[in-house]
């Protein structure tokens, strides 16, 4: 298939990146193609030997994935089009024959140990855990003889030849995590009503309230954050950039006036995208902050400007 046809998504095959993505109507009729790492996928695309890549961006246990939110703020720019949201649940998957008693060693990704740690301390005390690339890479390990169980999905184990010990495992029976889909950049899907706006914004010099005065720009026009973290730059000690996500859409003027704010006060601004949001929950705006509104403030101002009023 041509690269136009091509997803990739966080591998290796049996990841639940590879679920989420496989969700996606349009996955059907795409080349799904594993890489080794969120870069590796998100640098096909920008490269151009890929249309998109399907990554994780948060957890509802541990926040946001940073190897996501850091390669999004740098390199060439990349444009979010979709999220996918999915129950997690782990299965710990071990070669045919292997018992509890055998189990000395486990393995996931770090993410997952977050998710299981007390179920692990309450029926495996004693194994130790070792760090994979992914969980589905934790079950390859397994299968190779490298450690005595793996967490991952349950749906891995045929593709590694093993068998789920345990299924269902999980510390917050509502974990979810949050993929989105990540293309070139281009125009923005169009408005649902029920939209998410994506962004990363630098802070130009430091001084009491200098993130209150970025945030007031959201705030001021009532625009509700879904999330906000900060990611150090590099730069130094103490310099950070924030990563947004947002209720509405960049076509709605209070969502685009306060990306103009941004704009104006920020020495770097990076959108990310505005896209449906997976759960479909519209947003709550407060009177004074419709489109109707601000155009009609926009007439009223321009009516004085006229003398008019």
């Amino acid at each position: 298939m041509s690269p136009a046809s091509r997803y990739t998504y966080l591998g290796p095959e049996g990841t639940f990146t590879e679920a989420a993505l496989r969700t996606l109507p349009e996955a059907a009729t795409r080349e799904l193609v594993p890489m080794v790492s969120v870069q590796a996928a998100l640098d096909a695309v920008r490269c151009g030997e890929a249309a998109a890549a399907l990554v994780p961006i948060e957890n509802s246990m541990e926040g946001g994935i940073t190897a996501t939110l850091d390669e999004l703020a740098a390199g060439s720019p990349l444009m979010i089009y979709r999220e996918v949201l999915l129950r997690i649940a782990f299965a710990l998957l071990v070669r045919p024959g292997t018992g509890f008693g055998d189990v000395k060693t486990v393995t996931g990704h770090p993410a997952a140990q977050v998710q299981v740690r007390r179920w692990l301390s309450a029926h495996l005390p004693e194994a130790a855990w070792e760090s994979a690339a992914s969980n589905a890479d934790g079950a390859r390990l397994v299968a190779e003889g490298r450690y005595d169980a793996a967490f991952a999905g349950e749906f891995a184990a045929p593709t590694y030849g093993l068998e789920p010990l345990a299924t269902e495992i999980h510390d917050a029976a509502n974990a979810e995590t949050r993929f989105v889909l990540v293309g070139r950049p281009a125009r923005p899907v169009a408005p649902t009503g029920a939209d998410k706006t994506s962004a990363v914004f630098w802070l130009g010099d430091d001084h009491p309230g200098a993130l209150l005065e970025l945030l007031q720009e959201y705030a001021v026009r009532g625009v509700n954050l879904i999330r906000i973290e900060s990611r150090p730059t590099g730069e130094g000690i103490g310099r950070y950039c924030f990563s947004v996500d947002c209720e509405g859409h960049i076509t709605e003027r209070r969502v685009g006036e306060a990306l103009m704010g941004l704009k104006r006060i920020c020495p770097q601004v990076r959108f990310l995208g505005s896209y449906p949001r997976a759960d479909e929950v519209p947003p709550q705006q407060r009177k004074g902050t419709t489109d109707k509104e601000f155009t009609a403030a926009a007439d009223w101002l321009g009516r004085a400007l006229d003398g008019r009023v």
